[in-house]
């Protein structure tokens, strides 16, 4: 026991990384003192309090030198989906992905009877073999494990493989002695007691090794070595390019998450206001909230060179914001910092953060970044907490109730602070949605203007706010039919933003409506380059492809709405217009039916029904259509006459529309279902009472 005490540690600082959960704290520490018994240094945090600037670059550098990485794991760590733990585990797993010699460095510990296969864990971890130690009581066999795997005669390149067995775990790789080998017979018995060793450490250990299985294709000879498809898109993402994913809520209560994200969120719309700086859109970027994916893998999904992110601790009006910024490509920490300030001075936060990620991005700036981050903003923190939840409402909303409390909440950050610029482009845009999708009757109307009113007041309040000029776009183009000044209104939008997802998206689309397809179909794509996880936004491109008649590239589009997102119902219908488009008939109507209920799938099955003959089952569906919007419904009543043959009733129908000022109608200009009546005159005269701009 003295002799083994009395060798010295194995290699330099931080040869051995614990990381724990808190709860985990005694049983990691019998771990601890047991490898230090046996000579090995161990780095093993003790700090009260976890976190903060020094200590996210403190830990940092210990896993990038590290030898070994001991994650620690029980039913704390499976339960919790916080805690800086996390922090080091996604480090770890990051350096695994970034030098091939580092896929073997992870020795994973399990405590207890967690299951593996249930245990949220990176997926590094699941590549290599799970030692059990209950309640960290450890074994002279664990201790002289990991002294062989500090031995610096092993393999400086070992290869893992998943659930890994216990002896190629545990020793170097031995190379075989072939025929005509020139080994010396003394090198050859060395070889050979290294190998009963390795067995004789197998049955000692098999009652604490626990195998982390996972499920993974057979490897044959013709098995490519990765995983990647043959035809996916080489990864090139521009330079100045960068996601922000959503910040972890710190503060132990849910039910603030609201803050968190919309926290996150304003970082994001600050950076894309930035010209120079390429940012990936909110949907996409959220689409990793709770997925601890690697960042790696998150900047080949999104195209990006760097990631931001970070955590947010509340405690009434003061706040703790801790940023980090990682270079994607290299998995080099850039830039972090750690915020304790007064919940208003928010603003002057998103300002340092931004300033800060130009400056590690090495970004040339062109003008006031000050002036673009904080435009339209609030520094009353009861306001921007109103504005955060109004915008978590906005966007989650999916009814009439829903879209209404965002309306409400924006209401109440206004009427904290009348002069949120902010407050009244979201306002104006929620009334916009809820005119549009829910308001009946007079209210539409009434709703419509309230629309107007919010965006002039944005737009007077902040003259170079991007979101005022795109409230004041759908004003024009939704509840005026004032198309010209709507285009006016998306290009200012568009040169106050350029790198906006939302922005481009409703502006290619609103292009293509008006006859504009190669500059509207340019804005969608470039819509869908910056939010390529969001479905929404490849339903903007189906739509802009169906109207522009590429009916085979629409489809395709619509089937990846629907992959992405099988509950969108409104894709199906769309989907079902194009192969009706195509000339077929019963796919159409298939497709259609899986989403009956949506008022474009019933207007894809009034038509598509007729075609084959179904005519009764064609009409009910037109009754359906009428009883659920009553005139409301005038413009699809008419696409569908329109398709029937009918044109002297589609006409009567596009005139109650005209009368009734449709929204609808931004369509008229260049829906396929409106083709047979182009050459009427009461078409022509409708569609230049409406003055689409050429």
């Amino acid at each position: 026991m003295g002799a083994v005490s009395a060798e010295p540690a194995i290699t330099p600082t931080g040869a051995v990384f614990l990381s724990y959960a808190s709860q985990d704290a005694e049983a990691a520490q019998k771990i601890c003192e047991a490898l230090r018994a046996a000579g090995i240094e161990v780095w093993f945090d003790q700090s009260e309090l976890r976190g903060g600037d020094v200590w996210d670059q403190k830990i940092r550098r210990q896993i990038h030198d590290c030898a070994l990485f001991v994650p620690i794991i029980s039913a704390n760590t499976a339960s919790r989906q916080e805690g800086y733990f996390r922090l080091e585990w996604d480090l770890a797993d990051q350096r695994t992905h970034m030098i091939a010699r580092d896929r073997a460095f992870i020795v994973p510990v399990c405590l207890d009877a967690t299951p593996g296969a249930g245990t949220d864990v990176p997926e590094s971890f699941h590549r290599v073999q799970w030692t059990r130690l209950p309640a960290g009581e450890t074994p002279p066999a664990f201790a002289e494990r990991v002294r062989r795997l500090l031995s610096p005669a092993r393999d400086p390149a070992p290869t893992a493989h998943p659930a890994a067995s216990s002896v190629s775990d545990a020793i170097p790789t031995a190379r075989r002695p072939f025929r005509g080998s020139s080994w010396s017979k003394p090198a050859l018995w060395v070889t050979v007691a290294v190998v009963f060793a390795a067995l004789a450490y197998f049955v000692a250990d098999k009652f604490w090794i626990s195998k982390h299985v996972t499920a993974s294709p057979t490897v044959t000879a013709s098995t490519p070595a990765t995983a990647a498809p043959t035809n996916a898109p080489a990864f090139s993402p521009p330079p100045h390019s960068i996601a922000v994913l959503p910040f972890v809520n710190l503060s132990g209560d849910a039910r603030q998450d609201y803050f968190s994200d919309g926290l996150s969120e304003e970082l994001l719309n600050s950076l894309a206001r930035i010209n120079e700086l390429q940012v990936a859109a909110r949907t996409s970027s959220f689409y990793f909230k709770g997925e601890h994916a690697d960042l790696s893998t998150i900047a080949h999904k999104l195209n990006v060179a760097s990631v931001l992110e970070g955590s947010v601790r509340r405690s009434g009006h003061t706040i703790r914001i801790t940023a980090q910024l990682n270079n994607a490509l290299t998995g080099f920490h850039l830039w972090s910092q750690t915020y304790d300030r007064d919940l208003r001075d928010v603003l002057a936060i998103q300002t340092e953060i931004a300033n800060a990620v130009a400056s590690a991005l090495k970004v040339t700036l062109l003008g006031d970044i000050t002036a673009k981050v904080e435009l339209g903003g609030t520094r009353n923190p009861a306001a921007f907490d109103a504005y955060l939840r109004a915008t978590k409402a906005h966007l989650s909303a999916f009814d009439r109730t829903g879209e209404q409390a965002a309306i409400n909440e924006f209401s109440e950050a206004i009427r904290l602070d009348p002069s949120y610029a902010l407050a009244y482009a979201g306002r104006s845009i929620a009334l916009e949605v809820f005119a549009w999708q829910y308001a009946t009757g007079s209210t539409v109307r009434d709703s419509f203007e309230r629309v107007r009113v919010d965006a002039d007041k944005a737009v007077a309040l902040a003259p170079d706010l991007a979101e005022g000029h795109l409230a004041m776009a759908f004003s024009f183009e939704s509840g005026e039919l004032n198309f010209a000044h709507a285009r006016e209104e998306y290009e200012r939008a568009l040169a106050l933003a350029p790198n906006s997802e939302r922005i481009l998206r409703n502006y290619g689309h609103f292009d293509v409506l008006m006859g504009q397809t190669g500059s509207g179909l340019a804005a969608l794509r470039r819509a869908v380059a910056l939010d390529s996880l969001n479905p929404r936004t490849y339903e903007w491109l189906g739509h802009g492809l169906l109207y522009s008649r590429h009916y085979d590239e629409a489809q395709a589009t619509y089937s990846k709405v629907i992959a992405l997102d099988p509950d969108n119902a409104s894709s199906y219908g769309y989907r079902g217009i194009a192969h009706y488009a195509l000339g077929n008939f019963k796919t159409a109507s298939s497709i259609c039916e899986e989403k009956a209920g949506n008022t474009m799938s019933r207007v894809c099955l009034a038509v598509t029904y007729d075609k084959l003959g179904r005519h009764s089952d064609a009409t009910a569906i037109l009754a359906k259509i009428r009883a659920a919007m009553g005139d409301a419904a005038a413009y699809q009543c008419a696409e569908i006459y329109a398709q029937w043959g009918k044109p002297v009733a589609a006409l009567e129908w596009l005139d109650t529309a005209s009368r009734l000022r449709s929204p609808w109608l931004v369509w008229l200009k260049t829906d396929p279902l409106l083709d047979p009546l182009r050459k009427e005159p009461r078409f022509q005269a409708i569609e230049r009472e409406l003055k689409f701009p050429n």
